[in-house]
């Protein structure tokens, strides 16, 4: 067992990653008229699916984060600054890829959609932007703790004021990074936020982890800061916005995702943080460590990435909500499966990256 592990982000992310397994699930094939916002069981399931994406932003910057500042103790930073590196270009790759439209390109159709910007893209850039600001501040991890904590603030507080951009003269290819005004689905801004966040509670880790009543204190912030930015950061705002009239204060406590999301993701980091004894040894982490294969497979069987045919184009929004429910739990067993005991998406695009490093060095 390894010393110093968070075992428990390992079971957030198993859980994050069923959570959109089944919301990717049931948003393609359940059928339209089965949609009713004002059904609780409908409401329940959009809440958790809409928890999914803040909380993978946030344990991808706390564990990358966390691994990067603990490898400045084990005297590795050099290496591990590599792979991060590598990670984030190869987050990067496979979300192009697995948009791109290979028959159509065959047939001589080349469209521009497979630029559209999705969650794989947006995670990379952001590991990518987390080194740059770690190299910069290498020697103080106070200063590196500090502008996370105030770039991820400044990113949910400016919301209002690029939540409708439309970059129509800037290259494509980078335009869709911040507007999703061309289809993309994830923009750097604001989901860079989380991963700051997630940062910044990394070097609470960092510094504090082997402290006494460290895990108590933690917790307990984490489940009180939580309940407070769900349930009062909105009039927190507003209140601020009245004493002082700021407008920008105003716009984001009447439309307040960002912050209320980060307050589920916080009680949820605690909650599992609480349990983690219980799930050490358990088939939850082996989950939790294969985010990456199952991402990839889910894609492909629900959305046809690289074949063209998946559930999405044979079955549509049909099924009805006892279909989709067990539709739902057979396919989350399905790609779990697939991806632990048949499929090594990580290893593999590593290795054919080293490869090519490796060719690269050699000829030159």
């Amino acid at each position: 067992m390894k010393p110093n592990r968070l075992f428990f982000i390992d079971a957030v992310r198993a859980f994050a990653i069923i959570m959109m397994l089944q919301g990717h699930f049931v948003d393609t094939l359940l059928a339209i008229e089965y949609r009713d916002d004002g059904n609780t069981v409908f409401q329940v399931w959009g809440y958790f699916r809409g928890i999914t994406a803040p909380t993978f932003f946030t344990i991808s910057g706390i564990i990358f984060t966390y691994l990067l500042m603990r490898s400045k103790k084990n005297g590795t930073s050099g290496k591990r600054i590599k792979k991060g590196i590598t990670r984030g270009i190869m987050l990067i790759a496979i979300g192009y890829a697995l948009r791109a439209p290979v028959f159509d390109w065959i047939q001589g159709d080349f469209k521009d959609y497979f630029l559209i910007v999705d969650v794989l893209q947006c995670i990379g850039l952001s590991l990518l932007i987390t080194v740059l600001i770690y190299l910069a501040t290498f020697k103080k991890s106070a200063v590196f703790s500090f502008i996370m904590f105030c770039l991820a603030s400044t990113v949910f507080l400016c919301e209002p004021l690029y939540r409708s951009l439309d970059l129509y003269d800037t290259p494509l290819f980078i335009a869709n990074y911040f507007s999703k005004s061309n289809g993309s689905v994830f923009t750097i801004i604001p989901w860079f936020g989380y991963t700051a966040y997630g940062a910044f509670i990394a070097t609470l880790f960092y510094g504090f982890l082997e402290k006494p009543r460290f895990k108590t204190t933690l917790i307990t912030g984490l489940i009180i800061i939580g309940t407070a930015l769900i349930w009062k950061s909105s009039w927190f705002f507003n209140w601020i916005y009245l004493k002082t009239d700021f407008q920008l204060l105003k716009d984001v406590a009447y439309y307040n995702y960002l912050f209320t999301r980060l307050g589920n993701v916080l009680i949820l980091l605690g909650l599992f943080y609480l349990l983690e004894r219980y799930i050490k040894q358990s088939l939850i982490l082996k989950i939790g460590q294969k985010t990456l294969s199952i991402y990839v497979i889910h894609f492909v069987i629900i959305y046809g990435s690289l074949t063209g045919i998946g559930l999405h184009q044979v079955i549509g929004k049909t099924l009805n909500p006892y279909q989709a429910i067990i539709g739902a739990l057979l396919f989350v067993t399905t790609v779990c499966a697939l991806s632990l005991y048949r499929v090594k998406t990580n290893q593999f695009v590593y290795k054919q990256i080293r490869k090519l490093w490796d060719a690269r060095v050699s000829s030159s």
